[in-house]
């Protein structure tokens, strides 16, 4: 198991690996000027992680068994995202199912632990896929919520709606980024907000600055807005949809119109729908876009339990402070006071001896 290498990019030939091949390489050109401002500067490393599995095979010649893909989702580095996890076709004949899955294990196994200071981890899985969802769990992550995935490509001869006139449209950009942060803070289960610890500069940093919102001017509230997530090995990019729970009557018109503005070329988009969510659904497959399969989200807190020294700390002062009152051998001292001002009883007189 070692990071990834520029000479390990003529082994990973497995139709496994090769949607991935583009990432890869564009991994290995960022990763040197990365190297090189981690070691000028005090600030973490904001490159992404990739592991590679090898199989010695011989004395020179290896096989490249599995890999891993993760990357932070924040700049602090507190929350980081399972992106791939892929393990060559090849071994699946000469492997059992019990052997992938301990690669698959041992891959995530080694990619968490060699990330310092991550307090969560996220990562998905196809719902269908369960030897993957057995993985994850055994690694400590648990199911948060359950997606349909749906791509949706822009028709050509269908003109973009015009948003409504009470609202106002904007871009995203470094003015307009603390609206959309505060909408989907809104939008987020509190449990999954607290894992992501995402804050306004991470959202502009993970949507590379490219995503629309529809502001309420009155009230200066983004109701709406979409921005831009990452590429999708499916084609298109992947992005996220977020409506104002107040605001559900904009799932219609002013919704398309924003997927329209983000929409690149006539490229197809990639959403995500929780499945209880069939309003939304409805509306997605009247605009004509096509399921994809669904796939749980799924979670890994790393916390360390700090809350509980201080707590450990006053109870062992509280302890202390008890220990001190309770009865001892030596006496406690007179009080002072009337009491204690009382004089001393006199020993009873002794005979005077005769002269």
């Amino acid at each position: 198991m070692e990071p990834l290498q520029g000479w390990h990019l003529p082994l990973l030939d497995d139709p496994a690996f090769l949607p991935l091949q583009s990432l890869l390489q564009r991994s290995l050109l960022l990763a040197l000027p990365d190297r090189l401002l981690t070691s000028l500067t005090s600030h973490r490393s904001l490159a992404g992680q990739i592991l590679v599995a090898l199989e010695r095979q011989g004395l020179t010649r290896q096989q490249v068994l599995g890999l891993i893909v993760s990357r932070r989702l924040n700049r602090r580095g507190t929350c980081w995202q399972v992106q791939h996890l892929r393990l060559a076709l090849a071994i699946g004949e000469d492997a059992s199912s019990f052997s992938r899955a301990a690669l698959a294990a041992d891959l995530l196994r080694q990619a968490i632990g060699r990330v310092k200071g991550a307090a969560s981890w996220i990562a998905t899985a196809s719902s269908l896929d369960t030897p993957r969802l057995a993985t994850l769990r055994e690694q400590g992550f648990q199911p948060q919520r359950t997606d349909r995935l749906w791509r949706w490509q822009p028709p050509a001869d269908r003109p973009a709606p015009v948003p409504p006139a009470d609202l106002q449209l904007r871009p995203l950009n470094r003015r307009t980024a603390p609206l959309l942060w505060h909408l989907e803070q809104a939008t987020c289960p509190a449990q999954l907000r607290q894992l992501l610890d995402r804050r306004i500069e991470d959202l502009l940093e993970q949507s590379d600055g490219r995503g629309w919102m529809l502001v309420d001017g009155v009230r200066n509230e983004a109701v709406a807005g979409v921005r831009r997530l990452h590429d999708h090995p499916g084609g298109g990019e992947a992005v996220e949809l977020s409506l104002h729970p107040a605001w559900g009557h904009l799932l219609g018109s002013p919704a398309e119109s924003l997927l329209h503005r983000i929409a690149r070329g006539g490229s197809g988009l990639w959403l995500r729908c929780e499945v209880s969510d069939e309003a939304r659904q409805d509306w997605l497959q009247s605009l004509g876009a096509e399921a994809q399969g669904e796939a749980v989200l799924m979670a890994r807190s790393v916390w360390r339990r700090q809350e509980g020294q201080p707590a450990l700390r006053a109870a062992r002062r509280i302890e202390a402070v008890l220990e001190q009152l309770q009865p001892r051998r030596r006496p406690l001292p007179t009080p002072s006071g009337p009491l204690g001002a009382l004089p001393a009883p006199r020993s009873p007189a002794l005979p005077l001896a005769p002269r």
